[in-house]
Parts: structure tokens; C-alpha cells; sequence
């Protein structure tokens, strides 16, 4: 999972680079101890280690700081008053956020005994966005039920997670070795997908294999195109799905999928790829790693311009963004979703899955930037070269571990100077596209503009009907629209510009939430096209 992985490469780049003088460590286990002074051992420290077990916190005082490596501060906090709330700080850091364990963390800020010297450190400015609706929604219902006047939260610093770029250095040898392993040919074009091969809680696939398979016709001739995903499915069922899904969106595309817990296979297929893909669509998704290690890889990259991503991809420079949307705050109908994950009808799994069905991914732009990508080797080049130097330079855990020292410092300061909502609201479990509204490109409403644009409708219909019968997009039936509903929609949005109020209008009053997020799933199906109001006028 992306959380341990950037833990472990945290921990590797602390000792790394750290310019600290001994090396702390807080353990609840005696083994514990010994792996983490075998991880200092092992990066060459010879600085002195001090293990402190919870019968002896109070040591804290010593070193400053605890880091935590989630956004659960608060517990932590309550401890610390036994000792006296000026004698150390706390800092933690955001990886997911959508879960109900983080959304209950982060909740628990407000409440609990946080000082001006403590931090939570977000990923992303998006992610900032989410954890302050959380702590705001708290804050409301504390007010309104107690009455609260003072509030003392954490500072919300926004640090990106860093890797190590010269892991992912690809030579010309590298590339040439690995693509003769995996039997590639030289005017073959390899589009590369990494990450967990997952629909419901990474990234959903259609748009990517619509848009592959849109802009083959742009290959140059004797030119082929390969989709190699490296990543791994979680159980037959999803292997079955993507396989599904990829024939129906892309029959004529050439898939490979390599097992990327196999360490070998890993490298060779990061070795092997011209153009690194992700469209992630998912509130899992709170920053997104791979994209960065595409760039150290020295890849032109075509992402979804969605949270993270948005940090990590300069649009135009080192790849391109792709515009995502989803129903606005209020807009959607996505309290019954918090409601049935807060109540467990769904799990983490399920509430992902379907908010991740209501995010529409832009699959003519995300084919445009496949095919420019395609007919210029220099761009491809050029934007590789810009993307190892945007991740060396930003995102190199050698550049990331000093801002994370400088905060550290500066919240010692901080406590060194210092002296000895609606009661049916929910704060952790709020309507996802309320505290989401910051990662989608554009947010759905009454005003926005679609269009379907088709030759024939019947052949429309029968589209939209082979579509809801694929595995990946069946399983998320009972939270959408009708297909009658659905269909009743396409038809006002028949080759013409119509707003979501129009579309909607067509259903009975209690169906048209259901209606509005319908939309965002036909856009992500690839049956409606979200049209903004520039080309409108310029039309």
C-alpha cells in the first residue's frame, strides 16, 4: 500500500539525510527497537540511538518532537498533558484522508488538546482543502451544541512526499535491456500504468483504454502501442473486470501486465515504458506517488488533473493534466453515501468505489495529449527531461527532508516562547463532494453544459446498455440512476448543448440528485461530453 512504501522511503531518506546528531525512536515493542537501530546501522549512522518506551514519554522533552506517520495527533496529545503541553511537539502527516479512521482523526483535532506548537503536515494544498471542511464541520457542531469560543488547532504546513530519483534512473541500456525481456520491438510505444490494478480504490480504467484506443489512429505507420500495466489485482473478480473492460473500450489495443510486487518485474517494466498514465479518480488518492517516479524515470506523463497530481504534473512542461469532474457540494446527493459508511451498510471499499463512480475523467483531452505525445519524439523528450528535473528538484527526498527539519524547528520555537454545528450533521462523515470539491477540475451544477453527440440514438441506447452491463461499472447500480432515467437524459442532451437543470428536469423531483450525478457518470462513460461556456459562446 502507498502509505507503507512512502513510510519506508521516509525512514530510509531520514537517516539518509537527516542532520541530526542522535536518532530517536518511541517503540511499544523491544523488537521494535532492534529494527529500527538495524535501520540506522544500515545507512551507515554511527550517532548514538535513544529508544523511548511509553513507561518513560516523558523523555520526549529531550529530542522536541514526535512524528507520527498519520494524522492522529490527538491521542498522542492527550498523553502529552501528563507531562505538561509545552514539554514537546507533535507532528503528523496526511496519506489518505476519506477513510473513516482518518476522517475521525482529523475530526478529533479540534477536541482534543492541540497546541500552536503542533502540526499535521498535508501532502497537497487539495488535501489541506479537505482536512480544514473536516475540522470546520467539527467546529460548527461544537459550537452550535456547546457554544465554543476559543478554538487551538494545529498548523497545516503543505509538504510534498518525496522519493529517491536515482532509484528510478533509466539509461538507454536499462530501456533497451528491459524491452528485449518483455519481447518489444524498437517502433513499438509503450504506455505505462503503475499502481494497484484497482477500479473501486485507485483508478478506474475506461478512460484510459478509451482514449488509447481513440488515438492509435495517430500512430505513426509500422508504429504499434502497448499498454503495460504494472501493478497487481487484489482477487480474480477485478483481474476479470479490467480484462472485460479493456475489450470492450479497446479491443484493438495490445495490454501486458507484469505482478509489480515482484521486484524484478518492477523495474524492468518502469524500464520499459516511453509514457507514464494514471487518471486517478479516487478520494483514496490523497497524493500519488507514481507520477513522480514516472519523472525521475525521465517519462512524459498523462494524469488526471486531480488532487496530487495537480502538485506533482506541470501541465504542458512535464506532461499533461486532464480535466476531471464531479457533482458539487450538495449537488450530487453524496449525503446518502456518507450515511451508508457511516451507518457500515458500505465499507471503506464500497464508499470509495462509488463517490470514485460519480468523477468524470475528460476522455477527448486525455486523447489529445496521447496523441501529441505520439507524433513528437521530442516532445516526448523534452517533457521527460522537464519531469527529472521538476523531480529532482521538488519532490528528491534530499530537498523534502529539509523542509520537513525546518518545520520542526520552527514549531520548537513556537513552544519554547510560549507561556506555562448542525446536530444532524456528522463532521466526519459529510457529503464526499462537499469535502472534495477541491480535486475535481470543474464542480457539476444547475449551469453546467453537456452534450451527447451521436448519429444514431438507438445504437446510443444500446451503447449505454452494454456499458452498464460491464462488471466495473454494474457493481455501482444501486446508488445511480435508472437506465430509463439515464436514457431519458441523453435524449434532451441529443446532439445539442443542454444545461444539467434542463437534463434533470425530465425526472420526477425525488430522482433528479440521482439525476445530476448520473450525469458525471455518463461522462466518465464516455456517453456525454461536459462542455464549457467558452466554446459555447465561441460556437
Amino acid at each position: 500500500m502507498g502509505r507503507n512504501s512512502a513510510g519506508e522511503s521516509f525512514l530510509k531518506s531520514f537517516l539518509q539525510h537527516s542532520r541530526a546528531d542522535k536518532f530517536w525512536a518511541q517503540v511499544t515493542a523491544t523488537e521494535h527497537a532492534k529494527a529500527f537501530e538495524a535501520s540506522v546501522r544500515a545507512m551507515n549512522r554511527n550517532e548514538p540511538i535513544q529508544v523511548i518506551a511509553g513507561a518513560s514519554l516523558g523523555q520526549l522533552s529531550e529530542p522536541g518532537c514526535l512524528f507520527l506517520p498519520g494524522p492522529n495527533l490527538a491521542d498522542s496529545a492527550w498523553q502529552r498533558s501528563f507531562f505538561g503541553h509545552t514539554q514537546w511537539s507533535l507532528c503528523g502527516i496526511t496519506h489518505t484522508t476519506a477513510s473513516s479512521a482518518a476522517m475521525d482523526a482529523i475530526a478529533g483535532l479540534v477536541a482534543g488538546p492541540i497546541q500552536p506548537w503542533d502540526a499535521l503536515i498535508c501532502t497537497t494544498p487539495t488535501v489541506k482543502h479537505n482536512v480544514e471542511q473536516v475540522m470546520q464541520g467539527q467546529v460548527n457542531y461544537l459550537q452550535e451544541r456547546l457554544g465554543i469560543q476559543r478554538l487551538v488547532l494545529p498548523q497545516l504546513p503543505v509538504i510534498p512526499l518525496g522519493i529517491h530519483c536515482k532509484d528510478f534512473h533509466v539509461t538507454a541500456n536499462d530501456k533497451a535491456k528491459a524491452r528485449k525481456q518483455l519481447g518489444i520491438g524498437k517502433d513499438t510505444l509503450v504506455v505505462l500504468f503503475a499502481g494497484r490494478l484497482s477500479f473501486h480504490a485507485k483508478a478506474h480504467p475506461l478512460a484510459m483504454y478509451q482514449a488509447l484506443q481513440g488515438a492509435m489512429q495517430h500512430l505513426a505507420k509500422g508504429q504499434e502501442l502497448l499498454l503495460l500495466e504494472l501493478g497487481w489485482h487484489a482477487n480474480e473478480p477485478i483481474s476479470k473486470a479490467f480484462s472485460e473492460a479493456a475489450q470492450w473500450a479497446a479491443p484493438q489495443l495490445r495490454t501486458l501486465h507484469l505482478d509489480s510486487r515482484n521486484p524484478d518485474l518492477r523495474s524492468t517494466g518502469w524500464a520499459a515504458g516511453d509514457i507514464f498514465c494514471s487518471l486517478s479518480d479516487n478520494l483514496q488518492e490523497a497524493f500519488g506517488i507514481t507520477p513522480i517516479e514516472a519523472m525521475a524515470a525521465g517519462m512524459p506523463t498523462v494524469v488526471s488533473d486531480w488532487d496530487g497530481y495537480r502538485v506533482s504534473v506541470e501541465d504542458g512542461v512535464t506532461g499533461f493534466r486532464v480535466p476531471t469532474s464531479m457533482p458539487g457540494p450538495g449537488q450530487g446527493g453524496g449525503l446518502d453515501l456518507a450515511r451508508r459508511h457511516a451507518l457500515g451498510i458500505d465499507n471503506y471499499d464500497l464508499y470509495s468505489g462509488f463517490t470514485s463512480s460519480l468523477v468524470g475523467v475528460d476522455i477527448a483531452a486525455t486523447t489529445e495529449a496521447f496523441r501529441r505525445l505520439f507524433k513528437s519524439p521530442d516532445l516526448r523528450k523534452k517533457m521527460g527531461e522537464a519531469g527529472r528535473q521538476r523531480a529532482q528538484s521538488l519532490f528528491d527526498w534530499s530537498v523534502v527532508i529539509q523542509q520537513y527539519e525546518t518545520l520542526w524547528q520552527g514549531l520548537a520555537d513556537i513552544r519554547k516562547a510560549a507561556t506555562l454545528m448542525a446536530p444532524s450533521l456528522w463532521p466526519a462523515r459529510q457529503d464526499p463532494f462537499q469535502i472534495f470539491a477541491s480535486y475535481p477540475t470543474t464542480a457539476l451544477g444547475p449551469d453546467s453544459l453537456f452534450q451527447c453527440q451521436a448519429t444514431n440514438f438507438d445504437d446510443l441506447k444500446q451503447r449505454l446498455r452494454t456499458c452498464l452491463n460491464l462488471a466495473m461499472v454494474s457493481y455501482a447500480r444501486g446508488i445511480m440512476p435508472s437506465e430509463a432515467d439515464l436514457c431519458a437524459m441523453l435524449e434532451q442532451a441529443f446532439n445539442k448543448v443542454v444545461p444539467a437543470q434542463t437534463l434533470v428536469a425530465a425526472l420526477p423531483t425525488e430522482r433528479q440528485a440521482l439525476g445530476l450525478r448520473g450525469l458525471a457518470w455518463m461522462v466518465k462513460l464516455g456517453l456525454l461530453q461536459q462542455v464549457s461556456r467558452t466554446s459555447e459562446i465561441g460556437r
